[in-house]
Parts: structure tokens; sequence; C-alpha cells
């Protein structure tokens, strides 16, 4: 991890008609880094992350990736879109991992993973072959390439979703609730893949309610409450030490597993 910002947002505002979801989010990615934004459905976490990754556009403020302007420009005060030649060159540096997974029911595991490499890249087949199954070996699906996704378990499609993304050599992976649709059985082999990402040194911005998980592969984490950042800091400040009741009470939803954050020892 370094001190180089990779990411930053200031002032970050979004709305969706007459509902502010995003009322001025300020947040610091750094290199190497990994970020998990927390807090209760509706909060404004997913809202975040999809206009970190260009797929809702926000109202106001700025949203910065190694210093450029992520989908607009300031020019003469005001704010000008990019145009769509330097937002696709923009999106291709931030890799996103959703809830569903995704995958071209049509395409095996290793095309799947191909198919941004040689669309979006321009790499040759074989140079996208070996790189997808680099990647799946990575993820423990080595001998799952072949294989079309409804013969794969949801754990293992979410794994081929994930080796997609890192394939694709993203200066930010951004992870929105990725074991929220997989049985409870399947969560550690994703978990563990996430793990060793951030062992390697990626750069990760996540949004999940795993908290073990969270607090053990966080180096920061952001509790967003109502639109807003209500508490941020190392995990073991923002479990052990919430600040508000709010942050208290959805701390408290997870069956007690942070003492001090619920009255324990």
């Amino acid at each position: 991890m370094t001190d180089q910002p990779l990411l930053q947002a200031t002032a970050v505002h979004k709305s969706f008609g007459q509902i502010e979801v995003l009322k001025g989010i300020d947040l610091t990615v750094r290199q190497g880094q990994v970020v998990s934004l927390i807090g209760a459905s509706g909060s404004g976490k997913t809202t975040f992350l999809r206009c970190v990754n260009l797929l809702e556009e926000h109202d106001g403020g700025e949203i910065l990736l190694d210093g450029d302007p992520i989908g607009y420009q300031l020019r003469g005060g005001k704010r000008r879109r990019l145009s769509e030649t330097k937002v696709s060159a923009q999106r291709a540096r931030i890799g996103m991992v959703f809830q569903q997974f995704n995958l071209f029911p049509h395409l095996t595991a290793g095309d799947n993973v191909m198919l941004g490499l040689t669309k979006v890249l321009g790499k040759g087949k074989a140079e996208a072959r070996e790189i997808a199954e680099h990647w799946l070996g990575r993820v423990g699906l080595a001998e799952r390439r072949d294989h079309y996704p409804y013969q794969l378990s949801g754990g293992q499609q979410q794994r081929v979703a994930i080796a997609r993304a890192v394939a694709m050599q993203p200066r930010l992976l951004l992870f929105d609730e990725v074991t929220s649709a997989l049985d409870p059985e399947l969560v550690a082999e994703v978990l563990g893949v996430m793990h060793s990402l951030a062992d390697s040194g990626m750069t990760m911005l996540l949004v999940s309610h795993e908290m073990l998980f969270v607090r053990d592969v966080s180096h920061h984490v952001v509790f967003l409450d109502q639109g807003r950042i209500a508490q941020q800091g190392r995990p073991a400040e923002v479990f052990d030490n919430p600040e508000s009741e709010r942050l208290r009470s959805f701390l408290g939803r997870f069956h007690g597993i942070f003492g001090k954050a619920n009255g324990g020892g």
C-alpha cells in the first residue's frame, strides 16, 4: 500500500428525481488499499460504486482516478461530459463484480473471461486464452474452463466473474455485495478469492454485509448513513468504538459478533 491516492471523491452528490441518495461523499482510496463501505440498505453504497464505474452519472462533485476526472471535466466552471471514447477507456481501468454473476450463458467460463480481453483490450486469442487460463487457475477453476454457466454452481459462477474482472488488469476493483445471491455454504469460497486478491495488493472498494470478512480484510471502513459518511477509520475504530447510535444499531444486527458495539465485553 502507498500514500498515493488512486481514487479521490470530493463532494459527490447523486439524486434520483426528488430523492437525494448521495449527499456529499468525500472518500480517498490509496493504491493497494482495501476500503469497505458498510451501512443499511438504501444508504447509498451501491449508488456510489455505480458512480465510480460510470454506470450512474453523479450530479455534483468530482471523482478522480489516478488524478483524472471520471466521466466529466470542469471547463469554465461547468461540468462537461467526456467523450464516449474517453469514458470507455476509463471504464476499462475499473473492474466491477456484481451481486448477479452477469456471465454470458452461451459462452464457456474461459470464453467469458476472454471476451473483454479480445474485444476491449484488443488482445489476440492465444494471449487472451493464456490470461484467462491463468486467472481461472487463480480462482480455483482451471478444470472448469470449458464449462458453461449452467454447469457451474453459484459460487463457481461468481469466481468466474471475479476472474473476468481481474484479467482486465484494472487499476481499481469494485465489489457490490458479491455474496448476497449465494447459498451460505458457497460464500466462503468467494470470500477466499477476494482475500487472496487483497493479499496480492489489489486495490479494492467493496460493499458487503459480511462483517467479519470486512473487519479482517479492510484497511479502512466507511459507514454510510442516509447518503452521508457517518463514521470512517480503521476497522477496529469503527467496529469497537461506534460513535453514533445509528452505527451501534447497525452493528447490533450481526448477532453480537462485535461485543463492544453491542455493550458486550
